[in-house]
């Protein structure tokens, strides 16, 4: 089990420095301290890495959040994570990117990740029913639509990076607070609630 982590953190390291196309198994072996064959007795190809490397040190912010705050409210921890997507991502945000990015060439990279997004997707839709069912969040806004924003906005973060183009914390702020309180319930709508 050592071992196996071992291989996935020399993976998501390299991967973030050299990029998918960029690492050989090799490097991963070398950058885990291990030989190529003990590598493969472990993983079978170097997509097996890269997905393994993205479900162990992948970030998830609002996983994060939800996990260490189950009681506070979707919008909250939304305005939370949207704020923090104006931080310079850490190097273990860049791999999905490298992965989004391998999918479009790798026919296994490409299929892991449809598995891989669509569990992330029903994941957040489902945290976003349980919300609207709490009234936390308008009923009439599809809670798959949301979802898919919240992600677009995160992957987005992550390429769109401030020295490339930059608002003021002010800026991004007011305005995610108008787009997330657009979809969230008032005080008085949730006191009207039958």
């Amino acid at each position: 089990m050592e071992t196996r982590r071992r291989l996935l953190r020399a993976a998501a390291d390299v991967f973030a420095r050299r990029g998918y196309d960029g690492t050989r198994v090799a490097d991963i072996a070398a950058e885990a301290g291990l030989s190529n064959s003990a590598l493969y007795a472990y993983f079978t190809s170097k997509a097996e890495l890269l997905l393994g490397a993205l479900r162990t040190h992948g970030r998830r912010p609002l996983a994060e959040l939800v996990e260490a705050e189950p009681d506070r409210s979707i919008v909250d921890l939304f305005l939370r994570t949207g704020a923090d997507l104006r931080e310079t991502p850490q190097a273990d945000r860049y791999l999905v990117i490298e992965a989004l990015v391998a999918a479009r060439h790798d026919p296994e990279v490409a299929s892991a990740m449809t598995d891989y997004v669509r569990e992330r997707a029903e994941w957040m839709t489902g945290l976003i029913e349980q919300a609207q069912l709490r009234g936390e969040i308008d009923a009439t806004v599809s809670p798959r639509a949301i979802a898919h924003l919240a992600t677009a906005l995160g992957i987005g973060s992550t390429l769109l990076t401030t020295d490339l183009h930059d608002v003021t914390d002010e800026e991004w702020t007011a305005l995610l607070t108008r787009v997330i309180t657009s979809v969230a319930r008032t005080e008085e709508q949730m006191g009207t609630r039958t």
